[in-house]
């Protein structure tokens, strides 16, 4: 059964960028052992992506000229004017991810639906009863303060363990279901 599913790094203490949305801490990481196939993996599930302005201006900026997902359906909430690189499937939206998620559902084609960031967005969606899955590498740098993984108002009920791997260079991926009964 299609998931949707936040796929994620995050450092040790729960932040997924810097306060100015700075990567570099995660970007000296690349090429790590187990990485690239932990992510094809991944990307062979999904069917469409949705994200914050914050992250497509982020990819705008650095992969000026190369849309990474050319052949994936792509949604992004933002309250900014952007336009969508040539060729690619991008949508901008505004308003509550609840009011587009058969959308979302619909272009994934029975395949899964990646929040890819950020946090803000992702905690919208676990809000919603929408988040059914978290995916995190945990990366073992601490950045002690930034953008959080997931900013929640409220603690969820706790998540069920599905998988985990330790992979290169120290990191863990986590893999976790939403949806657990509080014990």
């Amino acid at each position: 059964m299609p998931s949707v599913q936040y796929y994620v790094a995050s450092s040790l203490d729960g932040f997924i960028a810097t306060a100015d949305d700075d990567l570099a801490w995660l970007l000296q990481f690349d090429g790590f052992d187990g990485g690239k196939e932990s992510y094809d993996s991944f990307m062979a599930g999904v069917g469409c992506i949705v994200m914050g302005g914050t992250t497509y201006q982020w990819l705008m900026d650095h992969e000026s000229g190369n849309w990474p997902y050319p052949e994936t359906p792509c949604w992004v909430f933002t309250h900014h004017e952007f336009t969508a690189p040539p060729g690619a499937d991008v949508t901008f939206v505004r308003g509550q991810v609840q009011e587009f998620a058969r959308d979302f559902t619909g272009d994934a084609a029975g395949r899964n639906v990646w929040v890819v960031g950020g946090g803000d967005l992702a905690a919208q969606f676990a809000d919603a009863g929408l988040l059914d899955e978290l995916i995190v590498s945990i990366i073992p740098v601490v950045l002690g303060q930034g953008k959080r993984l997931l900013p929640l108002n409220v603690p969820t009920p706790p998540l069920e363990l599905v998988e985990s791997r330790t992979q290169g260079r120290g990191i863990v991926e986590l893999r976790y279901r939403f949806g657990g009964e509080a014990g």
